[in-house]
């Protein structure tokens, strides 16, 4: 069941499964499947059937924001106040994915680069196949990292591992990723939706106000500051695009070269 054109909606008992998949390997996010998301997100405000939501890509969750798509080349050339407006849909979209009131669990395999990993932080679990893989390079692309993901990063796995995520740019496994905190179960390869639906249907045969509540609860607790510690991140981007660095980042990652920063 699904009105959209790279989202379909599956719902088996309390339990809907969101699956996003643009046709091609990388499953970059476009801005289109961004806006996408974050209705497929808010299509579960005042639904009281549902307790557990399954996200999931394809053989990639995703490899990150798609820095090829047209759209984003006219948002790069839009004057100040359009760019801010239409860079508030990741932090939008992100944080739609967390304010949801079923308990959301991210299905991954393959890679969860850059805004796939923001969009998993945002959610409850994440549930990794083995050879599953998180890495958020936008600092090597002369990016700072945004979407609210840092505050939510570090309520998973502490200051300094995430700066080994964000400035390092460390690649980290489904084990390691289990081990940080940053991940709750690893399956094998191609199981990671049915590790999912396992927990998912744990969570359907709890009782399903007492479920809302402990989630609103923990959250509350656990994001109390997120908001005040990513009111920037949108400036940031803007500010970091407006550099020589972004632009060699975006022109290495291009011509597969190492980077060459200055500063600038």
């Amino acid at each position: 069941m699904s009105d959209f054109e790279h989202i379909t909606i599956e719902r088996h008992g309390r339990v809907a499964t969101v699956h996003f998949d643009r046709g091609t390997r990388a499953n970059a996010l476009s801005l289109d499947l961004m806006r996408e998301l974050l209705a497929a997100a808010r299509s579960f405000e005042g639904d009281h059937e549902t307790s557990a939501i399954i996200l999931t890509g394809a053989a990639n969750f995703t490899m990150g924001f798609d820095l090829r798509d047209p759209e984003t080349n006219e948002v790069r050339q839009a004057d100040l106040q359009d760019r801010r407006e239409r860079l508030a849909l990741g932090p939008r979209m992100c944080q739609a994915w967390q304010d949801v009131e079923p308990i959301t669990i991210a299905a991954i395999e393959g890679w969860c680069i850059g805004g796939g990993v923001a969009i998993a932080v945002a959610c409850d679990f994440r549930v990794m196949a083995e050879s599953a893989t998180l890495y958020a390079p936008e600092i090597e692309r002369g990016m700072n990292m945004g979407w609210g993901s840092v505050p939510r990063t570090v309520a998973l796995v502490g200051p300094a591992r995430a700066k080994r995520f964000f400035v390092l740019a460390d690649k980290v496994g489904a084990q390691q990723a289990v081990e940080w905190g940053a991940a709750d179960e690893v399956t094998a390869d191609g199981g990671a939706v049915a590790g999912a639906q396992q927990m998912a249907d744990r969570v359907a045969a709890l009782p399903p106000a007492q479920v809302r509540m402990i989630k609103e609860a923990t959250n509350a607790a656990a994001f109390a500051l997120g908001r005040a510690a990513s009111a920037l991140d949108r400036d940031q981007f803007v500010l970091a695009q407006g550099s020589a660095d972004y632009q060699e980042g975006v022109d290495s990652f291009d011509e597969k070269r190492p980077a060459q920063f200055t500063g600038r």
